[in-house]
């Protein structure tokens, strides 16, 4: 009778959400919420192989994100794996290592959808459209695809205990064409591709037929030309 309860319990503690509101942290079954809230499994243990770029880990009381994994021989010793990862208080980033039977405790965090108001200086300035939450993320967790970031453009947010962990800008975006690379005198054979300066900054390729003024879209993920 005991054990059956105790598995009761477990599954009903498995169901709550973990509540943020202003002054106050409590466990409520889960059910729509003005206030943030997220699934927050703590107990759940992973194989460490099976961790990625992105997951949020706890070791000895720290909170981490992953920011990189990779393999490593140890001659006799069989493999082992090695993270990067950054610190979610501090911001500063170490290394961690892994033997094969390895197993860690990985945090599940929130992932939220914002709006860009502005950005300034090394910081960009959201807003969430349903509850206007406004929050001030670090341009750095967008890496280099922060120079796409515009006003009115959607943005995801990976969040943990109310601070944002990562951030990503939609895969395909709108650019505008502010120069492009003149043809040297005397080619006979037209270039498959030709640089094209972006209204943003950048510099990608883009199909010689393209000139300046045009509007093109971009795939964000590897600064790659997808269409006009």
């Amino acid at each position: 009778m005991k054990a059956a309860l105790r598995l009761i319990s477990r599954k009903v503690s498995q169901q709550q959400s973990l509540v943020r509101c202003p002054g106050t942290l409590t466990l409520t079954p889960t059910s729509p919420s003005p206030c943030w809230s997220f699934t927050q499994l703590r107990d759940v243990r992973v194989s460490a192989i099976d961790v990625r770029p992105g997951n949020v880990i706890e070791k000895s009381g720290r909170i981490y994100e992953v920011v990189d994994v990779g393999h490593r021989q140890r001659g006799r010793g069989g493999a082992m794996m090695q993270m990067e990862v950054r610190d979610v208080d501090s911001g500063n980033k170490t290394s961690l290592r892994f033997g094969p039977e390895d197993s860690v405790e990985k945090i599940f965090v929130e992932e939220k959808h914002f709006t860009c108001l502005y950005t300034e200086q090394d910081h960009a300035f959201i807003i969430e459209p349903t509850t206007y939450e406004q929050l001030e993320v670090p341009l750095k967790l967008f890496g280099k695809a922060a120079a796409y970031l515009t006003a009115d453009m959607k943005v995801r947010i990976h969040l943990f205990d109310g601070r944002p962990l990562s951030a990503s800008v939609p895969k395909r975006v709108t650019c505008t064409i502010k120069e492009t690379q003149v043809n040297s005198k005397g080619t006979t054979v037209t270039p498959r591709y030709k640089k094209a300066l972006l209204d943003n900054g950048l510099t990608v390729q883009v199909p010689p037929y393209l000139e300046a003024g045009e509007e093109i879209f971009i795939n964000t993920e590897d600064d790659s030309f997808m269409s006009r």
